[in-house]
């Protein structure tokens, strides 16, 4: 890592990386590497699996790094949305057909302490109901029909429950409880 490229922001590495610049991709991957792969290991509870998808996701985010679009995302939410999407492919391969509602459990910290204290106080507003939904579709990778079939609720009941809490969680993050400067430049907050 050089000097130059702690002043850089993650938009700023990402182009880099469109022109093919192995030494940006090097530097978000020390950034946020570890991140994913808390990530990853929460969804799928395995270490080999987790690290399979991190490296997975630095080589399809090298892959459209150049289509990486600033105004439509910070590059950290580009990259855990990769993230995630890659594990819940690998999660959707490997799962059983359902999944008791009982297996929820509070979601494992994220590798930034300051990040995990604003969503853990974020997830703690949210009825017990809203936080296995939460756990259910974004930890465990269960589809809209999918937590409607496992809870035996109506499905649009279960999308309506669903966008009140991820706007109970913007709501709560965007607020100032979770305020604080990423020092890379990058919009932090954004997960």
């Amino acid at each position: 890592m050089c000097i130059s490229s702690l002043a850089e922001s993650d938009e700023q590495l990402v182009m880099r990386m469109a022109a093919r610049d192995e030494a940006a991709l090097e530097e978000l991957y020390g950034r946020y590497a570890p991140y994913l792969a808390a990530l990853s290991r929460r969804m799928l509870g395995d270490q080999g699996d987790a690290q399979g998808c991190v490296q997975d996701a630095f080589f399809r985010a090298w892959e459209a790094a150049a289509r990486f679009d600033p105004a439509r995302a910070s590059a950290k939410t580009w990259l855990v949305t990769i993230g995630h999407r890659v594990a819940i492919n690998k999660l959707r391969g490997r799962r059983p057909n359902s999944l008791p509602l009982e297996a929820w459990d509070a979601p494992t910290p994220a590798g930034d302490p300051v990040e995990r204290i604003g969503l853990e106080r974020a997830v703690g507003t949210l009825e017990r109901e809203e936080r296995q939904l939460i756990e259910l579709a974004f930890y465990q990778g269960h589809t809209h029909q999918e937590l409607a079939d496992l809870t035996g609720r109506p499905l649009g009941s279960i999308k309506s429950k669903l966008r009140a809490a991820l706007q109970k969680l913007r709501a709560h993050l965007d607020d100032g409880s979770d305020d604080r400067s990423d020092n890379r430049g990058g919009r932090g907050g954004e997960a």
